[in-house]
């Protein structure tokens, strides 16, 4: 299955969970490289007149999202170290609440919510202060592993979506 697919699979899949079509708010991230695409799924929520936000990285590992009404307000090679593309910093910041739900990114993932991201701990930050945010991660196939190398203040994630199935995680 080519990427796109996979992609447009994946997209359909996170539109149709409940805890999206009933969030206030979805934090996302702005996919690069060989992520899985969130394009097309931020381009939907907002049509959807779902409120949607993505990060700003700051110094210091600090991490602020900013509410998006159109992905033209997001900009390349801004203060990004991956010159992945940002919000500007004068756009809102978000409330945040039991329902927002956060399309968090890695680079590998377990079955059980472990995640491997790119090391600057910036969505670990985030998370630890926001802990009752849902949090779920968008993943191929082959980014599932048997195991990850998860230190103690790694957050694991509550749902991972893949082209071919739902890992629900951190079930209470």
């Amino acid at each position: 299955m080519k990427s796109d697919v996979r992609d447009n699979t994946i997209t359909a899949d996170v539109l149709s969970l409940k805890q999206v079509v009933n969030a206030d708010l979805v934090l996302l991230y702005a996919s690069f490289g060989s992520e899985i695409s969130t394009w097309k799924l931020s381009e939907q929520l907002i049509s959807m007149g779902k409120t949607v936000a993505f990060p700003r990285c700051g110094e210091n590992g600090h991490m602020t999202f900013h509410i998006i009404t159109d992905l033209s307000q997001l900009k390349s090679g801004a203060a990004g170290k991956y010159n992945i593309r940002e919000p500007e910093s004068s756009l809102p910041q978000p409330h945040t609440s039991d329902d927002t739900v956060c399309i968090v990114p890695g680079l590998a993932f377990t079955e059980y919510g472990g995640r491997l991201g790119y090391g600057g701990g910036f969505y670990d930050r985030f998370l630890a202060e926001h802990p009752y945010i849902r949090t779920i991660a968008l993943a191929y196939e082959g980014m599932i592993a048997d195991d990850l190398p998860v230190l103690e203040h790694d957050f694991t994630v509550d749902m991972i979506i893949t082209e071919e199935r739902t890992f629900y995680c951190n079930e209470q």
